[in-house]
């Protein structure tokens, strides 16, 4: 894994890790956001450079704008930008069969390429061009010629937003279409988690761009209070309960007696051994913050055929009977981690989504998720106030925690999108921690949600499986009709429109 160069304050992981700053010694339980688990309490080796797309992909780079909203002189320097094609299966610019845009999120663009299945799994059907475009900030789509200079200030950090990204993503689909000449294709964007919101907002903002957008696990509601902060853990919560009633008790009771023995003399010597943590615990709050981080990740990436709240409560109560609860909550880490492993809670080294979501969480994407009540947690509840000093003390500057709302809607929702949005499918699964800030029911014909009881996030996007349930299989079917029904409109129009010659009109 490569280690950044940006100055160490950046370096504190925000939303994926639970942590502790000298300033306010405040715990934010905001959990991770993306589509794919990878190795979530390790950080995932995010090899952008490294590692390269090839076969049936054409990697390339776009000289895009910085600044995108402003006049100003230095709002008109540059960057590459990456993106990656396949032509694999597309129809031709005579066809004007669709375009399917992937919109990278928090991470580089990699591993979506390689993991996202929905585009190639359905290019065949619609003979579609796929286009994945990564996040500015992220992998090698770095403003200001290194990640040293663009993370060396707040003022080359202020490029850094989801306006700017959607805008970046609009121009080069935009270029795409002319370099193709597919100023005919319609273009169905995707994205999961805060792709997904990114999805969902490209085409409320830019509906002369996409025709329509599946949102995967979009979290749009996670903002201004409109959903209750406890929402992701009351979930994480109902999972595990569901899975083994006696697994949520064991685990219900474990935080206190874990303050019980650290409270002892050579307490955290004795839960880091009985943990075999890799290294020496400081503090009990450290174990409590990696459990809370497993069981968070098992919730929201509870996927076919592992089920891994399943492995963690089958460890907790396949251990024997009469055992402590400590020692079964350690059953429930080695059969999810794997006991074969020499020690368990490993220093991470900083990956690029944690600086990078550290910054846009403390500017702009601000979720107010904490531990409320009614969960098999330690209350722990949401403080603005202490949140806005954190950030403050980081960047020099306050989050804005009214903004998405503001710029992207949220409030009344239904009412606002029933007349003025179109052709978004809102997909969630259930059980994904995450849908309690999703939209879950359907807003009009065209704006709809695609909801699974047992679904996991960004489950459906993900590529097929031999083992699939047959819920899954139906869901992503469902989705499949529903563009087309889009794109099969869209045609139609087209069509008209060139009958009639008012296609400028």
């Amino acid at each position: 894994m490569k280690t950044s160069t940006c100055p160490s304050s950046l370096y504190l992981l925000f939303f994926f890790t639970i942590f502790f700053d000298s300033f306010t010694a405040s715990r934010f339980n905001i959990p991770r956001l993306s589509p794919i688990k990878g190795a979530i309490l390790q950080e995932p080796e995010l090899l952008s450079s490294e590692r390269n797309i090839s076969g049936d992909y054409e990697d390339l780079f776009y000289n895009q704008t910085l600044d995108h909203f402003n006049y100003r002189p230095e709002s008109y320097s540059s960057f590459q930008q990456r993106y990656v094609i396949s032509s694999k299966y597309w129809g031709g610019s005579n066809s004007s069969s669709p375009i399917f845009a992937y919109l990278g999120a928090e991470a580089p663009l990699d591993n979506d390429v390689l993991s996202i299945g929905f585009l190639p799994d359905n290019a065949v059907r619609f003979k579609a061009l796929l286009v994945y475009i990564e996040h500015r900030y992220y992998g090698k789509s770095i403003p200001f010629g290194s990640r040293k200079e663009a993370f060396k200030n707040t003022s080359t950090l202020g490029y850094f937003n989801s306006a700017q990204a959607i805008a970046d993503y609009a121009e080069i689909l935009m270029y795409v279409k002319k370099q193709y000449h597919a100023e005919d294709s319609p273009v169905i964007v995707v994205g999961g988690s805060y792709g997904g919101m990114l999805a969902s907002w490209f085409r409320l903002k830019y509906p002369h761009v996409a025709l329509g957008a599946l949102a995967s696990s979009a979290p749009i509601l996670y903002f201004d209070d409109i959903t209750p902060q406890d929402g992701y853990y009351s979930i994480v919560t109902k999972d595990f309960r569901e899975a083994s009633e006696t697994c949520y008790q064991t685990i219900r009771d474990s935080w206190s007696e874990i303050d019980k023995v650290a409270s002892q003399p050579d307490g955290l010597s004795i839960l880091s051994k009985k943990f075999k943590t890799c290294f020496p615990l400081k503090m009990a709050s450290e174990l409590k913050g990696y459990l809370l981080e497993l069981y968070s990740a098992a919730a929201q990436y509870n996927q076919p055929l592992r089920y891994p709240v399943n492995v963690i409560c089958g460890g907790i109560d396949g251990e024997a009977s009469g055992s402590d609860i400590l020692s079964k909550i350690v059953a429930g880490v080695a059969a999810y981690e794997g006991d074969h492993k020499f020690c368990y809670f490993s220093p991470k080294n900083e990956s690029e989504t944690a600086v990078g979501w550290s910054w846009q969480g403390c500017s702009e994407m601000v979720q107010p998720i904490g531990i409320v009540n009614n969960t098999m947690f330690p209350h722990d509840p949401f403080n603005q106030t202490l949140f806005n000093s954190h950030c403050n003390t980081l960047y020099g500057v306050p989050p804005r925690p009214h903004w998405v709302t503001t710029y992207y809607g949220g409030h009344n929702i239904k009412l606002i999108l029933r007349r003025f949005g179109s052709n978004i499918i809102f997909s969630n699964g259930l059980k994904d921690p995450y849908s309690s800030g999703g939209v879950l029911e359907n807003i009009s014909d065209s704006v709809v949600a695609v909801n699974t009881v047992n679904g996991s996030h960004c489950l459906d996007i993900l590529g097929k499986n031999y083992g699939d349930p047959d819920w899954l299989v139906k869901q992503r079917e469902t989705e499949v009709g529903i563009i087309e029904g889009w794109i099969t409109k869209y045609y139609a129009d087209l069509k008209e429109l060139k009958i009639y010659g008012n296609r400028n009109l």
